[in-house]
């Protein structure tokens, strides 16, 4: 059952990044402890000698990935390409991840001083890192200035019944929330309004220089002199227009200048809008039905994604699932159907003819997400959530559940 969200309580999270504490679980269980050291072993590796890969554990905070593992390839002398990792630490916490590099060694990984980054094991490997290559995240919460006492905190998780909507977070979406209304123009082949809104778009934005930039851009449409304006903190958008100063009709390829993971964001965020919508419908209404896509448990009780497909009876064991829609989906439901007819989408619009290499396939997504290993309790001020939760979904989301 999925509470009304008037039994939240009040609270603050991510004031200090030691408030939000995510530690990896490995494939086969192994959770990656802040400030502990691991082995191969620890995680079902094999430690190769002569291994052209450096797979290692870093602890970060103030960090994201991505900014992390480019500093540690750069001190070691190879390039951000060479890094991998098996899934995304956002900046706002202290985090333990899986990570590899290619072309350096498992001693000078262990040796390189970054401040707030530790490595808290590295070893040679023949095979790196993939994304995905994790079974979930451990976390756990600080609530600063809360009104909760501990009965009200297991209350709510009792209510739930171990599971929470699926939501997307809203980070997905981007900070300016228009990750998805730039996806549609691109899958709608409009890269002018595309390129247009991600430039000068300034929903939720907060510094007054990227305000007056994006605002002017807007009235004015003079990609040259915008590059004197620009604030330099604005890479993406620099690197856009310094082509568009070029070429100013160029939007495609302009586009093209972006990292193609944050352009695929883009795309990945209609998805996700979609999905949304779809769990929506299906809040309060959890149990498995004679023609929902369910999966089984994996061990550890999370959702096994491979093992999808279509109930033949009401109330089947396992997760009930959803598609995350693209151009290969099978069989959308009723629901699903109508989202996409009211954004006058289909499925097939997905493939982007015009712009391929950000054509998105579908996939499959637990609807409710099982939250396991939950504890609470309340200290002064502040209350302190611990609970684990499968790879993809988001603790801010099962966090609205409890804080208002």
């Amino acid at each position: 059952m999925i509470l009304s969200r008037a039994s939240r309580f009040r609270g603050k999270i991510k004031q200090h990044p030691e408030d939000f504490i995510v530690e990896e679980i490995a494939k086969n269980g192994f959770t990656l402890k802040k400030d502990a050291k691991v082995s191969c072993s620890d995680v079902n590796m094999h430690e190769s000698k002569s291994g052209k890969f450096t797979v290692f554990v870093m602890q970060k905070q103030d960090w994201n990935t991505i900014q992390a593992l480019k500093t540690l390839a750069r001190k070691a002398g190879r390039g951000m390409r060479s890094t991998s990792f098996a899934g995304t630490k956002d900046r706002a916490s202290a985090s333990t991840q899986l990570c590899s590099i290619f072309g350096a060694t498992a001693e000078r990984i262990s040796s390189t001083h970054v401040k707030d980054i530790k490595i808290n094991g590295a070893w040679q490997s023949d095979i790196g890192i993939e994304m995905g290559e994790l079974l979930g995240n451990r976390f756990t919460v600080t609530v600063r200035d809360t009104d909760a006492t501990a009965e009200r905190i297991n209350e709510i998780a009792k209510g739930l019944d171990g599971l929470f909507p699926n939501y997307f977070g809203e980070q997905r979406f981007g900070y300016r929330a228009n990750n998805a209304d730039i996806g549609l123009h691109i899958m709608r082949g409009d890269f002018e309004r595309a390129v247009i809104a991600f430039l000068t778009d300034t929903t939720n934005e907060r510094n007054l220089d990227s305000i007056e930039a994006r605002e002017r851009l807007a009235k004015e449409l003079d990609f040259g002199p915008a590059l004197g304006y620009f604030p330099s903190y604005l890479k993406y958008e620099r690197t856009l227009l310094e082509y568009l100063a070029k070429y100013p009709t160029d939007y495609a390829n302009a586009l093209r200048r972006l990292p193609r993971q944050l352009s695929l964001m883009f795309v990945h965020s209609v998805e996700d809008l979609i999905f949304n919508k779809v769990v929506d419908g299906r809040v309060g209404d959890v149990g498995i039905k004679a023609g929902d896509l369910f999966c089984d448990a994996d061990a550890y009780g999370f959702p096994d994604i491979s093992t999808v497909r279509r109930a033949q009876e009401p109330a089947e064991k396992g997760f009930l699932v959803g598609n995350i829609i693209g151009y290969d989906s099978k069989e959308l439901n009723e629901t699903e159907t109508h989202i996409l007819e009211g954004m006058s989408l289909t499925k097939e619009m997905f493939k982007i003819n015009s712009m391929p290499e950000l054509g998105c396939k579908g996939n499959h997504r637990a609807m409710f997400a099982p939250f396991v290993g939950f504890s609470g309790s309340v200290s002064g001020s502040d209350a302190l959530l611990s609970f684990s939760l499968p790879s993809g979904s988001y603790a801010t989301v099962l966090l609205d559940e409890f804080v208002q």
